[in-house]
């Protein structure tokens, strides 16, 4: 069973993805279908960011990923170099 600190935690991440979704919704999908010079499009960066971001966030997380596996194969093969 989740503590209330767990609990807390959770709904504060969800409510992160939440925001983060709904921004990135409306920058992507509605604002090329509002006038340019509408108020709206000071709160959102230029349209070249709606790439940039993602794919950077993708890079940096392949190459966690990446470097966590490493990790763990050389952690694994030292336990094994022992054992023998």
């Amino acid at each position: 069973m989740a503590t209330g600190t767990d609990q807390v935690v959770g709904l504060s991440l969800v409510a992160v993805s939440l925001i983060i979704f709904t921004y990135y919704t409306v920058w992507v999908i509605l604002l090329p279908f509002i006038d340019s010079q509408h108020v709206i499009h000071k709160y959102f960066l230029p349209r070249a960011y709606a790439v940039a971001i993602p794919l950077a966030a993708g890079l940096l997380l392949l190459l966690f990923v990446g470097l966590f596996i490493t990790c763990v194969m050389l952690k694994n093969q030292k336990a094994t170099k022992k054992a023998q």
